[in-house]
């Protein structure tokens, strides 16, 4: 049985970056040009210079990637697997000891909505945000958690 490899070494992807035409099945909503494939280093790299009290956007950081690599766009999916990989990266740091960790739980959903899929969950990402001083709204219905204090977007890529 192969041993699985920990979050930390997930973040180490020797292929990445690296930019590629816009897949056919994409151009209706991105167009064409190059799509950046970004590294997973990357994505934290960028989630570690939101500042405390600071939230961004999954849309943010892909703008962001694409603009620093020249590229029209940034893939939304792997971007998102990255900012996971970011998230629980930062939680085996934590249970080792390591300081400063990733702050992931600073990344939210362009409507501000929490991410489920974070390490603890809605419960645990909205008690860092409001240790930071944001306020939470409750979900209602299917809708999930969100911050109540999100600014409008400073970034709108397609």
């Amino acid at each position: 049985m192969k041993n699985r490899k920990s979050w930390r070494e997930k973040m180490d992807n020797p292929d990445l970056p690296k930019l590629v035409k816009i897949p056919l099945a994409m151009q209706k909503r991105f167009g064409r040009g190059f799509m950046l494939v970004p590294s997973p280093r990357e994505v934290d790299a960028l989630i570690r210079t939101v500042p405390s009290g600071g939230l961004t956007t999954t849309t943010e950081i892909r703008s962001k990637l694409a603009a620093e690599h020249s590229a029209d766009t940034t893939c939304p999916l792997t971007t998102g697997i990255f900012v996971r990989i970011a998230a629980e990266a930062a939680e085996e740091d934590a249970r080792e000891g390591r300081r400063p960790v990733t702050p992931y739980w600073r990344v939210v959903k362009d409507d501000g909505s929490l991410n489920p899929k974070f390490p603890g969950g809605f419960e645990s990402q909205a008690a860092k945000l409001c240790e930071e001083g944001h306020r939470i709204l409750p979900g209602r219905g299917n809708r999930p958690p969100r911050v109540a204090d999100l600014p409008p977007s400073r970034s709108a890529q397609r």
